[in-house]
């Protein structure tokens, strides 16, 4: 009996059924999908589960199911109130916050810059920006160590210039750790708004200054609204990630400061206390998901152009 025709659609001039579809379907995105479930999805419901069950003595895992690692990471604790977790989160939130912008401050400017160059100096350009990832981020970030000694060049340059006092070393140090988070993510805020600044209609911007619009106007009304979609892209790349950054505050920071990242590390290493340390890592995966999201909202409301 042939199929009807309800059935059947024609898909690259081939005639499937229903059946027809799936099959090519399990063959193609079935081992993706599979490779996702393993190695992703299960390992997340894990995490999720591993959050509602209780600590034990001697940090096994064990009954009953409850709240507490969430009212903990809220501060709420046995001993009443204790602000500590929800610092870290907004500590943390506040460093990815204040990464991004320098980001944005030094990305804006270099990707002008390599637009406007000839392509062949273009390429070499950007490839000078993609260089910090050939090597590893806990050597680069030891490297910084050793370019923030007190004798260094940097820090006397820092001296020279009133930035800090004589004799004081940058690093462990906050301004240490953000040179050292702009240096990391920059290439992430680069790429992305090199990607727009490429396609600008620069008549815009000449017929913006025809019409008398300063400098500053023309970047407002002309240029920016063209770059957007790339600006929010960096600032997804560069914010979500570094919000949960732990090694460079760690190490340029001296380890005086916990962050999201830190405090997971603690839970599941030294403290032993995976529910909680799977509490702070399903709240940070939420916080994740939530800039995805409203990034995705941004970007079907302002056409696919963002997407």
């Amino acid at each position: 009996m042939k199929p009807s025709r309800r059935d059947t659609e024609s898909h690259y001039g081939a005639h499937l059924t229903r059946n027809g579809h799936q099959l090519r379907s399990a063959i193609t995105s079935g081992p993706a999908v599979l490779w996702l479930s393993v190695f992703l999805l299960i390992p997340l419901l894990a995490v999720g589960a591993i959050s509602f069950f209780s600590r034990g003595a001697y940090g096994e895992i064990e009954l009953p199911l409850t709240l507490e690692c969430y009212k903990r990471l809220l501060g709420f604790g046995l001993l009443g109130f204790d602000p500590l977790y929800p610092v870290i989160l907004l500590r943390s939130l506040a460093l990815g916050a204040g990464t991004a912008l320098l980001c944005v401050l030094a990305a804006l400017p270099l990707a002008f810059f390599i637009a406007r160059l000839r392509l062949r100096c273009r390429t070499l350009a950007l490839t000078l920006v993609v260089i910090p990832f050939w090597t590893n981020l806990l050597i680069r970030t030891y490297a910084w160590q050793i370019l923030f000694a007190p004798e260094s060049w940097i820090t006397r340059a820092f001296h020279y210039l009133g930035v800090i006092n004589a004799g004081e070393p940058l690093y462990p140090g906050v301004l240490a750790v953000a040179i050292g988070m702009v240096c990391d993510f920059l290439p992430f805020m680069v790429l992305p708004l090199y990607a727009s600044v490429e396609k600008i209609d620069w008549s815009l911007a000449e017929a913006a200054m025809d019409l008398g619009a300063n400098r500053i106007q023309v970047f407002r009304h002309a240029l920016l609204p063209q770059i957007a979609p790339g600006l929010l892209a960096g600032i997804v790349l560069v914010f979500l990630p570094a919000t949960g950054q732990f090694v460079i505050p760690d190490l340029l920071g001296g380890a005086k400061t916990v962050m999201l990242g830190n405090a997971i590390q603690q839970q599941f290493g030294q403290s032993r206390d995976w529910p909680f340390g799977s509490a702070i890592a399903f709240v940070a995966l939420g916080l994740v998901m939530l800039g995805l999201t409203l990034y995705a909202r941004r970007g079907a409301k302002e056409g696919p152009s963002l997407l």
